[in-house]
């Protein structure tokens, strides 16, 4: 760390009282049900290090940076501080908000020194935290490129063709690029990280087809009702539909389900559990979800409805 750019916590200092900050973080984006470590594909570096040190934050720090950089999709686990990027020749952009990481410390007050040497006692120190703010180097601009470079990539997955030709014969608009995987109804397009961001090519397709699933339900296409905010139950609803059809649709060529949504699982026993008809009704619609899409590549013709 740079030398001048640390500062005591605000509020005494008290590291139980970051610790409980940071834990009440975490705790809060359960509850709203993000697991980013579900995800399929890598939204961000396994560990976070100093860009200029090479040195990797270690403790708390690591969920402090872990979820800045989730939130803010940064791709590279690089962090400095503000001089750091300076010194280096670079700037942090203007605007651009820092995170704060900690440090651990000690002291020994003189009163203390005097006493113990009086006692013959050895001092107590007292512990308190340092704090200092740093930016990712995606934050940054002008940094040499030892610095500012990515890590290098790992090794590409190997495309599925059957799943490839799949997904190109239904002629969605279908995106890649970002850290997320969603469907935009009001646009009617997909977007998916890319291959290479996934741990596998399965991972990848399998989440392509449960976004495509949602595709499906486009008025100009099964026009199955949407409504319902993020984490509603009708949200659920269609998200069990998506997971269904995607599984089905893997079937048909040879992928093997993963979970894209594990955080609605309380939803779906709830659901579930109040009424017998609800799993005979979601697999009705990812049935016909999935029909929908593997008719693609069976040649059929799709006609929009006007």
């Amino acid at each position: 760390m740079t030398k001048g750019t640390t500062r005591r916590a605000r509020g005494g200092g008290n590291p139980r009282d970051l610790y409980a900050d940071v834990t009440a973080k975490i705790i809060a984006e359960l509850e709203q049900g993000r697991f980013p470590w579900v995800q399929p594909w890598d939204a961000a570096p396994t560990m976070p290090r100093n860009a200029v040190t090479g040195r990797r934050y270690s403790g708390v720090n690591i969920l402090l940076l872990w979820s800045a950089a989730m939130e803010r999709g940064y791709s590279v686990a690089g962090w400095l501080t503000f001089r750091q990027a300076l010194n280096a020749g670079g700037n942090v952009k203007k605007g651009e908000k820092g995170t704060l990481v900690v440090y651990a410390d000690t002291f020994v007050p003189d009163g203390e020194k005097v006493r113990a040497a009086e006692n013959g006692e050895e001092p107590s120190a007292i512990h308190f935290l340092k704090c200092f703010t740093v930016f990712n180097v995606a934050q940054c601009e002008g940094l040499p490129e030892k610095i500012a470079g990515d890590p290098a990539p790992r090794p590409l997955p190997e495309i599925i063709p059957e799943a490839e030709a799949l997904i190109k014969a239904t002629g969605a608009d279908f995106r890649i690029g970002g850290n997320d995987a969603f469907y935009v109804p009001s646009q009617d397009y997909v977007q998916v990280p890319p291959l290479s961001a996934f741990r596998d090519a399965n991972d990848f397709y399998d989440t392509a087809f449960h976004e495509l699933a949602h595709w499906t339900g486009g008025e100009k296409r099964l026009n199955r009702e949407a409504k319902g905010r993020f984490g509603s139950p009708e949200y659920a609803r269609e998200e069990l539909i998506a997971e269904i059809s995607a599984a089905f649709i893997g079937a048909n060529i040879g992928l093997v389900p993963t979970v894209r949504h594990a955080d609605y699982l309380g939803f779906w026993l709830d659901i579930l559990r109040e009424d017998k008809r609800a799993i005979f009704r979601a697999t009705s619609q990812a049935t016909k979800a999935a029909d929908y899409i593997l008719a693609f590549r069976e040649g059929e013709e799709r006609r929009e409805a006007a």
